[in-house]
């Protein structure tokens, strides 16, 4: 018997668990669907995204963004705390040996 396994949702382990933040701060009440969708709008088109996406990295960069400027507008964090928790995560990146998880210490 063979068993057919389901694609997977996201091509990426983060944009799930960028979903997945973004739906919990939703349902949290930090911002409505209606006003997550009109940020995202906007984000999709100053990214130049005028195409049909795939649900892939542009996409999910283009909702990155998106959710960082309702958490730097709502004051959840700020522009420095963003920059800088990038750069961490980037360091552990580059230093974590190929096939181990990347942490932040």
């Amino acid at each position: 018997m063979t068993v057919l396994l389901p694609e997977p949702v996201f091509e990426e382990v983060w944009h799930g668990q960028l979903f997945a933040l973004t739906v919990l701060l939703n349902e949290a009440g930090h911002f409505s669907w209606a006003d997550w969708a009109k940020k995202f709008g906007i984000s999709l088109k100053k990214h130049g995204f005028d195409r049909e996406l795939n649900g892939g990295e542009d996409y999910f960069t283009a909702w990155l963004d998106a959710l960082e400027g309702f958490l730097t507008e709502t004051n959840m964090t700020g522009q420095k705390d963003l920059v800088l928790i990038k750069e961490a995560w980037k360091t552990a990146y580059l230093s974590t040996p190929h096939g181990a998880p990347v942490s932040l210490k």
